[in-house]
């Protein structure tokens, strides 16, 4: 076992972003065998040390919230299929059209907002596109259907059942909160909005790590069934349309799931795990086949140029896997 070569790499993630501060954990076997943390919390000066209490901003880590409300609807009986048509709960059949829960999750959907209209890039199913329309039209199913927003949901059935009390959507900071550095990146925004929607989570890495031990044990906690099985099962299992080209990222709910090991540099390593990722570099990595989960947080909003973010997330994904 060798934890050093991890927090190198890491480190060296660090030293090429645009931040301030960063921390690792990695867990085997549900025991905690490294965490670190280091910088600071924020540019200006006398900002706080990085510690176990940071919390960081999750971006697009978020997702997996969005999807365990879509996967606890459909447990429940709220939403009938995964296949079934987005028309069906938000009307608009014509333009919509064969547009479904499924493609929305694995982003094949095919919509992007331009100039603050709906359009429509390729034919669902068919190719697939990193867009956030998809979380806000999951948000208005999942209210219409079962009368609660994603964060409803998830603060009942997550955040009271696991006690998690520093993960949160959040509309104003307090100390604990790391400042991201944006740049005036023109994907970057600020709300207040807490419904779940929007870009505004924010978690400590114990938490998040936490949330992927719950995955790794398929919803168990020391032997206790907390989450039902089936909600983990569908949230980590392959739902990618097999229509989508071959050399595409393959998701589950919102997740990456890796389904065999393919030629190249791809975002997963090894064979079987399944991760979140966040546009600022913070990384959720389940690595069943070793009952690893492995988390990293980092400041920095985008990359800097000449940086190579898929490599760079596959070396540290290969780095646990080799060092565990």
């Amino acid at each position: 076992m060798n934890p050093q070569a991890i927090l190198t790499q890491v480190k060296k993630t660090f030293s090429e972003l645009d931040c301030t501060g960063g921390g690792v954990i990695i867990i085997k076997h549900g025991q905690t065998v490294l965490e670190e943390y280091f910088g600071e919390q924020g540019q200006q000066k006398g900002a706080k040390k990085d510690g176990p209490h940071t919390l960081f901003h999750l971006a697009s880590v978020r997702k997996a919230y969005v999807g365990f409300a879509v996967a606890y609807a459909i447990y429940h009986n709220y939403i009938a299929s995964i296949d079934d048509k987005l028309s069906y709960y938000l009307g608009n059949e014509e333009f919509f059209g064969d547009v479904s829960i499924r493609h929305l999750l694995t982003h094949t959907h095919g919509l992007h907002w331009q100039n603050e209209k709906i359009i429509k890039e390729y034919k669902a199913g068919c190719n697939w596109a990193y867009r956030d329309i998809n979380v806000e039209l999951l948000a208005k199913v999942i209210f219409e259907v079962t009368g609660k927003t994603i964060a409803e949901i998830v603060a009942e059935q997550v955040f009271q059942t696991l006690s998690f009390t520093e993960t949160n959507w959040f509309s104003e900071k307090n100390e604990q909160h790391i400042e991201v550095i944006h740049n005036d990146s023109p994907f970057w925004y600020e709300s207040d909005i807490c419904d779940g929607s929007k870009m505004n989570m924010y978690s400590s890495l114990r938490e998040l790590a936490k949330w992927g031990q719950v995955h790794l044990n398929k919803g168990k906690i020391n032997g206790k069934q907390i989450i039902p099985e089936e909600i983990i099962q569908l949230s980590t299992t392959i739902q990618s349309p097999n229509s989508k080209p071959k050399h595409s990222p393959t998701n589950g709910f919102f997740w990456f799931i890796q389904p065999q090991q393919r030629e190249g540099i791809t975002e997963l390593s090894p064979q079987g795990s399944f991760q979140l990722l966040g546009y600022t570099s913070v990384a959720l990595l389940v690595i069943p086949e070793e009952h690893i989960v492995a988390v990293r947080g980092f400041n920095s909003f985008g990359s800097p140029e000449g940086f190579d973010y898929i490599k760079d997330i596959h070396d540290f994904g290969s780095t646990v896997y080799q060092s565990i």
